[in-house]
């Protein structure tokens, strides 16, 4: 997936939200929630669907994929970029100290992980 850029994930996270809408809901949207004009829009809508995330027929707009594949995509760039997983977590969590809850739902992830081998 190619890596999407701010303005391009504010739209997606508008159409998460909304679900199909027509073109110009999604511009009507847009100006609400980003205090963006209708070009702006549909500028960030062409590239997303150059990018193959978004159907755009019919004036319908469609998201073509979910927010966990694209939250997903974009921190397995990030750990690729770290060098692995165990120094991207240890740069994210250098300088911040985890809750006792927060610790204890990475413990059972890990435990779940492992299981899956």
């Amino acid at each position: 997936m190619e890596k999407l850029f701010e303005g391009e994930y504010r739209v997606m996270e508008v159409l998460w939200d909304s679900g199909p809408v027509s073109s110009t809901q999604l511009v009507s949207l847009c100006g609400e929630r980003l205090d963006w004009n209708k070009s702006t829009t549909y500028t960030v809508l062409r590239r997303l669907k150059n990018k193959g995330l978004v159907r755009h027929q019919n004036t319908v707009v469609t998201p073509l994929v979910t927010r966990e594949e694209v939250i997903r995509a974009q921190g397995e760039e990030l750990v690729r970029r770290a060098g692995g997983l165990p120094l991207f977590m240890t740069a994210f969590l250098s300088g911040r100290k985890l809750t006792a809850q927060e610790a204890e739902e990475l413990k059972e992830l890990i435990d779940e992980k492992m299981g899956e081998g």
